[in-house]
């Protein structure tokens, strides 16, 4: 691999590990900070208590934007064949 790939690989490894630590503390966030309450307190939205709903089902449409938004922005489309220098 060339510089220039190796440079660009590690740049998209660590967008990788950022969306994994942003959706993580996102998770965690509203399933701990929302579910932390008594049952009879809950909020319910569209039949599901507002930690579940926010930390797994808009948490997951979220993180999937991000990515989506990611990869089409910052990858790039690298070759795996070593290039011949002669």
């Amino acid at each position: 691999m060339s510089e220039e790939q190796i440079r660009i690989s590690r740049r998209e490894a660590w967008i990788g590990v950022g969306l994994v630590i942003f959706h993580f503390l996102w998770w965690y966030g509203f399933a701990y900070g929302l579910g932390n309450k008594p049952v009879e307190d809950y909020q319910y939205i569209l039949g599901f208590p507002a930690w579940f709903f926010y930390s797994c089902i808009l948490g997951f449409i979220i993180i999937f934007l991000f990515v989506v938004f990611f990869v089409k922005i910052f990858f790039h489309d690298l070759p795996f064949e070593e290039e011949d220098e002669d």
